[in-house]
C-alpha cells in the first residue's frame, strides 16, 4: 500500500462545515478498502463535518439486494457506492434521486467521464484497464486489443475477467466493437472470443495466475500492476491503441435518504482534491477531478491522467443489464 494510509486527518486542509445531527451509513467495501476507510479517509470525513458516520461493508450485489428489501421509501442508506453496472440499474429502477449539483460543488471540476448520465451521480475512483503482461515471458509486447488475437506468443496463455465482473461484459463489448457493427454485436463478439480459448478466467484477482506464470496477458488493472512492480514482478501495462476499459466506483444518493445532506457533503468530499490525490497514492486509482496534479513521484505507479482520460471507454450499462442472462450463457458456452 502506499504512504496515503499514514495520513492523518489533521495534514488534510478541507473546509469545515457545520455538523450534522443525523448518522450517515458510508458503504464500502471489505479488505485493503474498509481498513483505508477507517484508518484514513473517513476520520478526514469527521474531523471536516463534524459528522457522525457508520461504515457498512459489502458489494455491489448486497448493496442492491438490501436497498431493494427494504423499498424506496425506507432506503438503509443515505448515499451508496457501488460499480456503475449495478448503479444504472437502481437508477433506472427508482432508487436514486438526481443530483442537486448546488450541494456537489466539486461536481464541474470532474472529468466527463466521471460525470454520470447528466448529472445523476458521479465516479468517485476509475481504475483504468490496459493489456498487463509478463516482460521476461512475452518476446513482443502488445500495442493493441487485436494483439490477443495475432500474437501467437498469447495463444493459451491469456487471462481474462469471467462474465461475472463487470470487466468481463466490458469485454464482450470491446469485441463487438473491434470486430462487428458496435459493442452490441453479440454474434460477431462470441464469434472472437472463441477464437482466443482456451483462456484462464478469475472472477476479480488475476495477480496469481500473472504471478506463476500461468498467463502472459490479460486486461489489467494499472494500479494492481504498480503493485506487482513494487513486489519485484517483470511486469508492465500499455494503453492499448483501441483505448481502455475501467473499474469505476459510481456515488449515488438514495432517493428519500435520509442523511441527505450530509450524504451529498460525503460525495463532495470524495470528489474533493484533496481526498483523490489520497485515494490516488493508496489503490493507484486515477484522480476523476481535473483540478489534481499527479505528481512526479506517483506518475508511474498512476501513468493514466490528464488526457489520457478522454482514452477510457465507456458503455451503455442499461443494455448490458437488459441482456444479462444472454451474455452469461453465451460466456459460459464459449468457455467451457
Amino acid at each position: 500500500m502506499a504512504c496515503a494510509a499514514l495520513m492523518g486527518p489533521a495534514m488534510l486542509r478541507f473546509p469545515a462545515l457545520a455538523a450534522a445531527a443525523q448518522e450517515l451509513v458510508i458503504t464500502t467495501y471489505g479488505g485493503v478498502w474498509e481498513a483505508f476507510w477507517r484508518k484514513s479517509l473517513v476520520p478526514a470525513f469527521e474531523t471536516s463535518t463534524g459528522a457522525k458516520t457508520k461504515l457498512d461493508i459489502g458489494f455491489g450485489r448486497t448493496f442492491t439486494s438490501t436497498l431493494r428489501a427494504a423499498g424506496k421509501d425506507q432506503p438503509p442508506y443515505s448515499m451508496v457506492m457501488m460499480n456503475e453496472v449495478f448503479a444504472s440499474l437502481l437508477r433506472k429502477e427508482g432508487y436514486f434521486e438526481k443530483f442537486d449539483l448546488s450541494l456537489v460543488p466539486h461536481y464541474k471540476d470532474l472529468y466527463p467521464i466521471a460525470q454520470t448520465g447528466d448529472g445523476w451521480a458521479a465516479v468517485g475512483m476509475i481504475s483504468p484497464l490496459g493489456l498487463g503482461y509478463r516482460t521476461d515471458l512475452v518476446q513482443t509486447p502488445p500495442k493493441s486489443w487485436k494483439d490477443l488475437w495475432t500474437n501467437p506468443e498469447f495463444q493459451g496463455r491469456i487471462g481474462l475477467y469471467n462474465i461475472v465482473n463487470s470487466a468481463g461484459k466490458a469485454m464482450v463489448m470491446l469485441t463487438g466493437k473491434l470486430f462487428g457493427s458496435g459493442p452490441q454485436d453479440l454474434d460477431k463478439a462470441y464469434e472472437k472470443l472463441s477464437e482466443l480459448a482456451p483462456v484462464l478466467q478469475t472472477d476479480f484477482n488475476m495477480s496469481t495466475l500473472m504471478s506463476t506464470g500461468e498467463i502472459v496477458v490479460a486486461p489489467y488493472d494499472f494500479g494492481e500492476i504498480a503493485r506487482l512492480k513494487h513486489q519485484g514482478l517483470p511486469v508492465d501495462c500499455i494503453v492499448p491503441e483501441e483505448g481502455l476499459l475501467m473499474w469505476d466506483q459510481t456515488f449515488s444518493i438514495c432517493a428519500n435518504a435520509p442523511a441527505r445532506e450530509l450524504a451529498y457533503k460525503y460525495i463532495d468530499f470524495i470528489l474533493s482534491p484533496e481526498t483523490q490525490l489520497m485515494l490516488a497514492r493508496e489503490f493507484f486509482v486515477s484522480p476523476v477531478n481535473r483540478t489534481v496534479e499527479v505528481p512526479e513521484d506517483l506518475r508511474a505507479d498512476v501513468p493514466v491522467y490528464g488526457e489520457q482520460m478522454s482514452k477510457i471507454l465507456t458503455w451503455d450499462w442499461d443494455w448490458v443489464n437488459a441482456n444479462a442472462t444472454e451474455m452469461t450463457e453465451r460466456w459460459n458456452r464459449t468457455f467451457q
